[in-house]
Parts: C-alpha cells; structure tokens; sequence
C-alpha cells in the first residue's frame, strides 16, 4: 500500500516534516547492527503494507513509528532484541496465549534478536490498533 506523504502531528503532536521523517527513519535502521537492522527492515515492510493507505511514517520518540488516526505503534532496536510497542496494554493483555514466547511489558512486545519477525502477529497487531484507533475516532 502506499503510504500518504503529507505533513501530520508526530506521537508527540507536533507537526512533523514527512521527508524529514522518512530521513530519520532511514538513517536509524542503517545504523542498526546486524541482524537487528533486518528485523527492523522487516517489520517496517510488514506494518506498511498491513496498514491503510493514509498511514504515515514518524520518527518520534528517538525511534520509527506509524500515525493512523492518532498513535499506532512504535519499533526500535536494543540490545537483545527488537522492540514493538503497540501502546495498547489492553490489546497487549488480550494476546497474552498468542505471546507467551515473547517478554512482554505493559506497553511493549520483545522480538529475539536473530530469531525470525513473527510476521502474522505483526499484522495482526496492526490490524487491532487500527481497529482500535478507528473506534476512538467514531466516538
């Protein structure tokens, strides 16, 4: 899917520049170590094309994330492993069988490092947080 280039209020609602954006988000996973830069390729690619068409990329928080009706999820390597912060605890809660090989926080999904991107729960993640996102818009 295409993802919409037009200038948005970043996570922390300030207006971001989507080229601006882009760059940060590029310069980031290049300077990612491997195998964490391939894992965040991967998710990149997986949210993207998971997501409607008027996402948009930011970079806030000092890592990549995606907007979609407010908010929808942030990524970022550490460490050990490849951070995934839906920042939905409830939803976090309500995947906890599909998530019991995972470290989990209330806000967070750790992805191994050098283990494969569970590419269906990625998108499934995604689709709930639209969901959800969509449904706070309606109220």
């Amino acid at each position: 899917m295409a993802m919409k280039k037009q200038s948005t209020k970043d996570a922390t609602g300030s207006v971001g520049d989507p080229a601006a954006n882009l760059r940060a988000i590029d310069r980031y996973i290049a300077k990612a170590p491997e195998p964490a830069r391939r894992m965040l390729e991967e998710i990149r690619a997986i949210v993207r094309g998971s997501a409607p068409a008027e996402t948009v990329e930011v970079f806030s928080y000092a890592m990549p994330g995606f907007r979609y009706k407010g908010p929808l999820l942030w990524y970022g390597a550490m460490k050990n492993h490849c951070g995934f912060y839906p920042g939905s605890p409830p939803m976090i809660r309500s995947l906890a069988e599909e998530l019991k090989g995972y470290k989990t926080t209330k806000g967070a999904i750790q992805f191994p490092m050098g283990k494969p991107v569970p590419a269906a729960l990625v998108k499934k993640i995604v689709k709930l947080r639209v969901a959800e996102n969509e449904a706070r818009q309606r109220r």
